[in-house]
């Protein structure tokens, strides 16, 4: 071990523990005994130590007295509780006072030293181990990335690509982080030939090898559920991406048992105008702007992208023939969440529960906007702990406690994820292509060839054609499009921002989940 590890040790039979105090010597340990708790909290006073081990049954101060002693002087130095005892209460309050582990005697030499290693050498053995672990896995997914050839590969492959991004970002020094960057990267570019091959074919509606799409998700995924005449919560949270759902996913797990975590593919564009209205409706925009042109507004239009989505939800209920109660609520501001919760009794009244938070997308856009939050959430990883931070403070969290009490189940998702973009594309437009900087939508669009997706018929895509030379056209990987006119500004204003729209395993791929409440 290189590093010596200072041990305050407090026990009344202090002698009678010599051995074990001499083995834990010869692993390094630096070790100081005392007789008391009033001893010990002396001790702790003068001296920095790594780690106290503090028997229950002292005379005088108890074990647990001491423990809210030293906690209170130093509140992060772990204790380990050392007792004959095995009464639950004594275990309770050891555990209600933070210590780091618990021990009965008798001991034995290994289970002392097992205790200190996990305390003091917790991060450093996980950090190892996560390394060498992904190392093994680096070559099975580099193969399977050669091999994927469906869309349940891509979503298998994204999934474990999430999983390993994770884990790596929880260790301390995120040693392995650039090489799986790297993979993540190489996996994009790959994908984005996969969609270019593939996603016209999937409009077809006989193609068995589609995945489930947007608009097929409430009839598929929701609707069954719905059947079941319990009230049931579909939630949508604008922008969420598979990471920041496995990033919250801990915080949901002690009120929900997760009854299936599955994804689906969001449209293109991969916007809120676009597949949002395509997973309320059950309609792709075609139908879409050809049969309810009353609701259907376009991405730039002035009159807002989601203005119809409970006539969208409506009319998606009537074309299923599900004369249910329901309602709708889009929340975009702190009051509107918390009068949620206030009036949850009225929801429960409904057969069906639709809500929209918009807060993972006002983050993405106020981080291009907003220098503070640009530097509050600088990478990925700190992105998502701002995700989880939100939620774990929101009034989304209070509401599913709520539901969880009620016994409520829960339709949980998103319309599309987001894309973090640091390659610009030079594309040249009229004034009334679309601002959008992941797809463009417009007449004359004069481009380089290559990174980009090209839609030159939008009905192939089931996409509303704004006039007779329409086309749409999409980035993939981290590009995002820039105009050449002000083209270094630009370039500087939007590198290194998250984006949608566009192609990515990120915003394609997105997480639903069923959720049961735990009893």
């Amino acid at each position: 071990m290189s590093q010596k590890f200072h041990i305050l040790w407090a026990d009344d039979e202090i002698d009678l523990l010599k051995p074990h105090i001499l083995f834990l010597s010869e692993k390094g340990c630096e070790i100081t005994t005392v007789n008391s708790g009033v001893d010990a909290i002396e001790e702790v006073e003068e001296k920095n130590f790594d780690v106290v081990f503090l028997d229950e049954m002292m005379p005088g101060m108890t074990g647990l007295e001491t423990l809210q002693q030293i906690k209170q002087i130093k509140p992060q130095i772990p204790v380990v509780m050392i007792t004959k005892s095995e009464e639950e209460h004594i275990m309770d309050d050891a555990i209600g006072g933070k210590i780091a582990d618990y021990l009965i005697k008798p001991l034995n030499p290994s289970q002392i030293w097992l205790s200190v290693k996990k305390i003091l050498q917790n991060k450093q053995l996980i950090d190892t181990k996560t390394a060498q672990s992904y190392q093994q896995e680096f070559m099975q997914i580099s193969y399977a990335l050669g091999d994927a050839q469906t869309h349940q590969d891509w979503a298998d492959l994204y999934r474990k690509l999430t999983f390993w991004e994770l884990q790596i970002d929880a260790t301390e020094n995120k040693s392995m982080l650039e090489v799986l960057e790297t993979q993540k990267t190489e996996a994009n570019a790959s994908f984005a030939k996969f969609i270019k091959d593939n996603y016209l074919d999937w409009m077809a509606e006989s193609n068995p090898e589609r995945p489930l799409l947007s608009y097929q998700v409430m009839k598929e995924k929701v609707f069954p559920v719905l059947r079941k005449k319990k009230p049931l919560f579909f939630i949508v949270i604008d922008n969420l991406r598979l990471d920041q759902w496995e990033e919250i996913e801990s915080l949901i797990n002690p009120y929900f048992q997760v009854e299936e975590k599955t994804s689906y593919y969001s449209i293109l564009p991969t916007t809120t105008a676009f597949a949002r209205n395509a997973l309320f409706s059950g309609m792709m925009p075609a139908d879409m702007a050809k049969f309810y042109p009353q609701f259907w507004e376009d991405e730039d239009s002035d009159e807002g992208k989601n203005n119809f989505e409970e006539d969208w939800i409506r009319i998606n209920l009537e074309k299923n023939r599900l004369p249910v109660k329901f309602s709708y609520h889009k929340i975009l501001q702190t009051q509107q969440g918390r009068t949620i919760v206030d009036q949850f009794n009225n929801l429960l009244q409904n057969e069906f529960n639709v809500l929209v938070y918009n807060f993972v997308d006002m983050v993405s856009h106020a981080r291009t906007d907003m220098k503070m939050i640009r530097e509050l959430a600088p990478d990925e990883s700190a992105y998502r702990s701002l995700t989880r931070s939100w939620f774990e403070h929101s009034s989304l969290f209070e509401l599913l406690k709520k539901i969880q009490h009620a016994g409520g189940e829960v339709i949980l998702t998103t319309d599309h994820g987001t894309k973090k973009v640091n390659k610009p594309y030079r594309i040249i437009g009229d004034k009334n292509v679309t601002t959008n900087l992941r797809y463009k939508q417009g007449k004359n669009l004069n481009f380089e060839p290559g990174k980009v997706f090209e839609i030159r018929r939008p009905e192939d895509a089931k996409l509303p054609r704004l006039n007779v030379s329409t086309s749409y056209v999409f980035a993939v990987e981290d590009y995002f499009f820039a105009y050449p006119n002000n083209y270094n500004y630009y370039v500087n204003y939007y590198k290194d921002t998250f984006q949608h729209g566009g192609i990515s395993l990120e915003e394609m791929i997105v997480p639903i989940v069923h959720l049961k409440a735990k009893r």
